[in-house]
């Protein structure tokens, strides 16, 4: 009950912050609930189905390119436009997952990163089409967005109800099947659970929630560019997952807001955000391995969200 408590005093947080929060800080808020949906739906391949996505960010950049491109140059309507996006997410997602599920998890991960370069690399050079490495700006949305108040109510909605489905989804038989799975393939697949069928499903799942995050940001932003697609966005989104907790539903959310909070403040003082992140990355695997929210948990004997940390398990793929 407690819990339930604690998410009702997020939500009338969250209404009122626009009547109570500057322009600025209201921006940055929003920027954090895309972000952390962004993180979350990582999550749900990364700490629930144990496959080391590296390359995350590229389902983000295609769900914000393909809206992008629809309206600026395809002159689709906005709506139509943004629902394009999280669907052309989940078919990369299909696409990319159907051949990276049939490696071990190690393999796994690097073919993803490669394919996701690859993208990066088509939207980095098109410029007729992705606008090259000057990106896309100006993008027209709908009269009722043009306000930040009504852009960032738009985010908050979008992102609880993201939030919501997710969260359904790890706690249905399905996610509890993935768990399984993640802890030990081999045990799964020998009771007859067909893994690579649940890994791919929730690659796409992930992948979809992912293109929401990047259409979001275009509704909130009016831009892309092809950073949203390079390889450092997605070691943020990881470094947030992990910072926050990656074997809890709420740490990615505390790790994105951790991130951007302090990705703002560096970015005031120097330029090397990269730096700073690795060497972030570096003191949280020596220091915080469980990440923030499974420190708390383990510290105040909270009930997890998941099961804790597996042992490392044989790939029943090799």
């Amino acid at each position: 009950m407690s819990g339930w408590i604690l998410v009702g005093l997020l939500a009338a947080a969250l209404a009122v912050a626009p009547v109570v929060l500057p322009p600025f800080l209201l921006y940055l808020l929003a920027l954090i609930l895309v972000t952390g949906l962004l993180a979350t739906s990582l999550n749900l391949v990364l700490g629930y189905g144990g496959l080391y996505q590296f390359h995350h960010g590229v389902f983000y950049g295609i769900g914000a390119y393909v809206a992008a491109v629809a309206i600026t140059r395809l002159d689709w309507p906005a709506w139509l436009a943004f629902a394009a996006g999280p669907v052309a997410a989940a078919a990369a997602g299909l696409v990319i997952g159907f051949f990276c599920v049939r490696l071990s998890r190690l393999y796994f991960g690097m073919l993803q990163l490669s394919l996701g370069s690859f993208v990066w690399i088509v939207a980095l050079r098109w410029y007729p089409v992705t606008g090259g490495d000057n990106g896309i700006h100006g993008i027209p949305v709908p009269a009722a967005l043009q306000s930040l108040p009504a852009a960032y109510a738009l985010v908050a909605v979008v992102v609880a109800g993201c939030l919501a489905a997710l969260w359904a989804v790890v706690r249905s038989p399905f996610g509890l099947t993935l768990q399984a799975i993640r802890d030990n393939p081999q045990r799964s697949e020998v009771m007859g659970v067909d893994v690579r069928a649940h890994q791919l499903a929730a690659m796409v799942l992930a992948a979809f929630f992912a293109g929401v995050a990047g259409v979001l940001y275009v509704a909130l932003e009016r831009s892309v560019f092809p950073n949203m697609l390079f390889w450092v966005l997605s070691l943020e989104i990881l470094v947030m997952c992990l910072l926050g907790g990656w074997f809890t539903f709420s740490g990615p959310l505390v790790g994105a807001a951790v991130v951007v909070g302090l990705r703002t403040l560096v970015g005031r003082y120097t330029e090397y955000w990269t730096l700073v992140l690795g060497v972030l990355l570096i003191l949280l695997i020596f220091f915080l391995p469980e990440g923030i929210m499974g420190h708390l948990q383990q510290r105040w004997g909270a009930h997890r969200t998941v099961a804790p940390r597996p042992a490392p398990a044989g790939d029943a793929r090799g």
